[in-house]
């Protein structure tokens, strides 16, 4: 079991590229929070966040609070701002301009992306920018362990990512029919690479679900809930399996997971079970039987005490509007 993907399909992440702008010295962009303008960008996903790979050039990026240092990009760096900050990219530090909400929409009359061209020249940047969406109800353990920068060092020019994104560069010159998806599905793997290089850079010592995908023993609890949800796991059976002691298994869990392992497992069921709920062919007792309960009351006191809705009310009212990530 591949528990990122697993996850990532799960909390259907999306990807779509809005922006191929060219920039020349001295200039300044703004985005606001994501969390303004997700409804008109990405209206189907819950949660909704930037992400920005420089092409050419090189600028600095700097949040808008002045609550980090500027982070300096260089040509093929990808920058993604997960907790929904504010932030500039801009030709010097501490250039600011009031971004502009009218542009932040889905045209009609048009193919994505906008493009924004003020002529090349030294010193100018040019930059592939967009958003990425996911679920974060009933449950994503994923979104909510990302930093609130993340900053992928040349990502977009290694190897065959380099290839894809030169190929989306060309598909945005010509404005082929389904350039918007071929533009899409590249955001997601360029988002998915700067992940497995987060992961990779993350210290024995750090704490949060992706960490936890490099410990030996809770790399392997969590592929053994994601392979099998419905199974009757218990927290000896889990520990027993990863060669653990109960209690330190479960203390280990938890610092990584940041949820004790029976409660992960009830609550990515939930995340399942939502999703199988959205098929008016399957019926709440059947979406139950799906992630491991045996009668529907089980199911509903357990979605309810998860969710905080029970399933049917679930399934009539779907989920509210973009949110920010739960904890």
């Amino acid at each position: 079991m591949d528990v990122l993907s697993d996850v990532l399909s799960a909390v259907r992440l999306t990807g779509a590229i809005f922006f191929d702008s060219t920039f020349r010295e001295p200039w300044v962009a703004e985005a606001p929070r994501a969390s303004v303008i997700a409804g008109k960008v990405m209206p189907n996903s819950q949660y909704v966040f930037f992400f920005h790979t420089l092409i050419e050039g090189a600028c600095w990026v700097e949040m808008t609070d002045g609550s980090a240092e500027p982070l300096r990009l260089e040509a093929g760096d990808i920058v993604a701002f997960p907790m929904d900050d504010a932030h500039a990219l801009c030709s010097a530090i501490g250039m600011r301009a009031k971004p502009d909400l009218a542009m932040y929409h889905h045209p009609i009359d048009r193919q994505l992306p906008y493009v924004v061209n003020e002529g090349s020249s030294v010193g100018s940047c040019r930059f592939v920018c967009g958003y990425l969406g996911c679920d974060i109800r009933p449950y994503n353990p994923f979104i909510k362990s990302l930093p609130r920068v993340l900053h992928g060092r040349g990502t977009a020019r290694q190897g065959w990512l380099a290839s894809l994104v030169h190929h989306a560069v060309s598909e945005t010159d010509r404005g082929n029919p389904g350039g918007e998806t071929v533009l899409a599905k590249l955001a997601e793997l360029m988002f998915v690479q700067v992940i497995r290089e987060y992961v990779e850079g993350l210290p024995e010592d750090a704490r949060g679900w992706l960490s936890g995908l490099k410990d030996p023993h809770i790399g392997q609890a969590l592929r053994l809930i994601h392979g099998q949800p419905a199974a009757n796991w218990t927290l000896e059976g889990l520990a027993r399996a990863v060669g653990l002691s109960r209690t330190v298994f479960a203390n280990r869990f938890t610092h990584y997971a940041c949820d004790p392992p029976m409660q992960y497992l009830a609550r990515w069921r939930m995340q399942l079970a939502a999703r199988l709920l959205e098929n008016p062919g399957i019926s709440v007792a059947q979406a139950g039987a799906q992630v491991g309960y045996d009668s529907e009351a089980a199911f509903n006191r357990a979605f309810k005490k998860v969710v905080g809705l029970p399933p049917g009310t679930w399934r009539k009212g779907r989920a509210p509007g973009p949110g920010l990530p739960a904890n």
